[in-house]
Formats: C-alpha cells, sequence, structure tokens
C-alpha cells in the first residue's frame, strides 16, 4: 500500500479567499496552529492593554511592540513558564491526530518528558534530524510529541505544533526513570496502553523513541504487508525470524481489528510476566499462537536500515534511522548523538560518486557501547538505555 506523505489541508472553509469569510469563520474553525497564534496574540494585547492602563505610559506601549513582535512571543524556556501554563490539553487528542494525520491517517508519535525536553538536550537533536535528513523535514508536519509531564508539555509548545499532555495524578514522569525500577515499567506500560488507544481511534501510527535520528524517509523501507514491524537490536537477517533481538523503541502499526486484538493481549500480558518491561514481555509472547489466531502480520526491520549503536548501519547511502540505544547516561547519549549528526552533516557535503563509494562510515559509538552497561551493571542503568 503506499503511503501519501502529502501534508493534510485544512477543511473547506478553511480556504475561503473571500475577504469576509475569514471574519464569518467560527474560532473552532481555524486549525490548531492558528488557534494558538490568535491565542498568543489577544494575550499579548491583554498583558500590554494592562500595562498602558497600569502606567499611562502609551510611548512605553509602543517600544514594547516595536521591540518584541509577536512572532517571538513563544521564544521561552520551561524554567520561565509556570507549571499552571501546562495544566491541561488545549486541544482533545483526536482532534490534533486528525490534523496531524497523513491522507491514510497515519501519524508520527514520540514521548518526551521533562529530562529529555530542556534545551539542547535530546528532543533537539531529534527535530534537527528531521530538518536535515533527505525528505524527513516535511514529516514533521505529522509529528505529535505526547508530553508525560507539564515542563515537557510547555517545552513541546514552544518547539512544535501537535503537541499532548498523556498525564494524571497517578503518573506524572518529569524525573528521569531508571532502568527496570518501578517507574520505569509503569512509563513503558503506559505507553503500549496509550498506543492502544490511537489504533482504536483508527490511525496508523509510527512510534519513536526522542532518541532515534531521522536521516531517511523510512516510509519506502517498511513492508506494505505487515499489520506490525519493529526495529532491532540485532537483526538474524530475515524479517520473520523470531529469533531477531526487537526494540521497542521504534515500530510501524497498522490500525485494524488484528493490532488492536495485539496491543491488548500485549498489555494484560504483564499479569503474567509480573516485573518484565513491555521489551521482554513481547520476546515472550511474539511466538504465542495467539498471534497466529489473531493472524497478525509482523515483519523485523532490518538494522541496516533502521539501525543503532547496538549494530550501526553500515552504509549511510542506505540509512533511515538511528537509535542511541545501548547507552549508559544521558552526557553519553547526547555526546555520540552528536557526533552521529556531525557524520551525517559530513556525508551531506559529499559529492555523489563519494557518496556512492562509501567513503565515510560512523563515528559512533563512542561514550556508549554494551561494554559500557557491562562495567556500570543493571541496578542503576537508566531509561536512556532502551
Amino acid at each position: 500500500m503506499h503511503l501519501s506523505r502529502t501534508r493534510r489541508f485544512p477543511p473547506t472553509a478553511h480556504r475561503h479567499t473571500s475577504g469576509d469569510s475569514f471574519l464569518t469563520m467560527s474560532p473552532e474553525s481555524f486549525p490548531i496552529h492558528l488557534r494558538r497564534t490568535l491565542a498568543a496574540a489577544l494575550l499579548f494585547f491583554t498583558v500590554s492593554l494592562s500595562c498602558l492602563i497600569l502606567f499611562g505610559d502609551f510611548d512605553h506601549f509602543r517600544f514594547i511592540h516595536s521591540s518584541h513582535p509577536l512572532p517571538n512571543l513563544p521564544a521561552v524556556f520551561p524554567s520561565q513558564l509556570n507549571d499552571s501554563v501546562a495544566a491541561s490539553n488545549e486541544y482533545p487528542l483526536e482532534e490534533i491526530l486528525k490534523e496531524a494525520a497523513m491522507e491514510d491517517k497515519t501519524v508520527i508519535l514520540t514521548t518526551l518528558n521533562e529530562a529529555w525536553a530542556s534545551p539542547n538536550s535530546v528532543i533537539d537533536l531529534f527535530l534537527e534530524s528531521f530538518r536535515i535528513g533527505y525528505r524527513t523535514r516535511r514529516l514533521l508536519n505529522h509529528l505529535v510529541i505526547i508530553a508525560l509531564d507539564q515542563r515537557a508539555f510547555a517545552r513541546c509548545q514552544v518547539i512544535h505544533t501537535y503537541c499532548f499532555l498523556l498525564v494524571s495524578e497517578d503518573s506524572d514522569f518529569h524525573e528521569e526513570a531508571y532502568f527496570m525500577t518501578s517507574r520505569y515499567l509503569k512509563m513503558m506500560w503506559r505507553r503500549i496502553d496509550f498506543l492502544r488507544s490511537v489504533l482504536e481511534m483508527g490511525y496508523n501510527f509510527v512510534f519513536t523513541d526522542a532518541d532515534i535520528m531521522w536521516f531517511r524517509d523510512p516510509f519506502p523501507r517498511f513492508h506494505h504487508d505487515a499489520d506490525f514491524q519493529i526495529a532491532c537490536d540485532h537483526f538474524t537477517g530475515s524479517s520473520d525470524d523470531v529469533e531477531n533481538r526487537p526494540n521497542g523503541g521504534f515500530n510501524f502499526v497498522k490500525s485494524n481489528n488484528r493490532s488492536i486484538e495485539f496491543y491488548k493481549f500485549w498489555y494484560s500480558s504483564q499479569e503474567v510476566y509480573p516485573g518484565y518491561h513491555d521489551q521482554d514481555v513481547f520476546n515472550f509472547i511474539k511466538v504465542d499462537p495467539f498471534i497466529t489466531d489473531i493472524g497478525l502480520t509482523m515483519r523485523f526491520l532490518d538494522t541496516a536500515n533502521f539501525g543503532g549503536l547496538c549494530e550501526p548501519s553500515k552504509d549511510l547511502n542506505q540509512v533511515c534511522t538511528m537509535h542511541a540505544n545501548c547507552c549508559y547516561g544521558m552526557d553519553s547519549k547526547l555526546h555520540d548523538l552528536r557526533i552521529m549528526l556531525q557524520d551525517w552533516k559530513y556525508y551531506l557535503t559529499l559529492p555523489p560518486k563519494l557518496k556512492r563509494l562509501s567513503v565515510i562510515s560512523w563515528r559512533v559509538p563512542q561514550e556508549c557501547s554494551v561494554d559500557s552497561l557491562r562495567r556500570q551493571g543493571t541496578p542503576e542503568t537508566s531509561i536512556e538505555e532502551d
């Protein structure tokens, strides 16, 4: 099945060219990004007018207006925001998904918490990879960032159009979640349950961890006959070999009865395997007869196209994504991600002939490696390994 990656046009009412039609539109008919801009403009006007009334200085108002034009208003960081700013979602999830989706109802999803949301951290490198990748910038139009805490949500609203706050009273994941702690497990299983709900809304999705760099449009490399396909830490050479070592940080899932039943089964299996995270449980259930019974078509993605630090893609002419897996600690992860981006930028400067000769390769892993994980041991290993 061919997947179109053209940005969805807003509803017809949004595209009227008549001068009066714009004035007669209801606020709800505007796309999310236009409504957000209008809200910011109204807030700016209200605050400025209050200052004018309070200080009685119209020249001061004119100075503020000329020195800080509206387009610069979002240039703030979470440390400058009160938590109340991001206390709740402005738009329901289904509306966000509808506007972000491709024509075939496919969205790209990632999750974000405060630990990865600070300026010059993981989320900035993630978005940069889309901007410098080959035919990937346009995919940002279909990316929805799922914030797991209020500060991550506030930062998302500054740097991206489509943001959704997934938090409840008993699940705010703003702190770094250490591998295999109860906090980590709760976060991973919350993600599985959320993705199931997206499928039930009728949306296909590519789920990607934010520490995965997008260097090429991956859609041409997906298996078009698969309901569920997942990246690997180690690829055996066959896309249907259950001995592949999958990594839950990247997968493409089509919305249908088979995939929905599979995600329900996956989520409920945590009760059968208590204390295991979602990736381990997936490894247990991938050979379960239930998969055959529901008719789910499962494929494993080749690390030649969907690589990572566990098993890097060897050919930069073929790579689509690279995952900072097999990595201990935020500093090590950020170091190797930045080297990865530098390597890609250098590759882009090469003339076509040298690109075809594959004259360069990745300089990573450097600070990230499986050996470093063994030296550190598992008890204090953090979520950045996954």
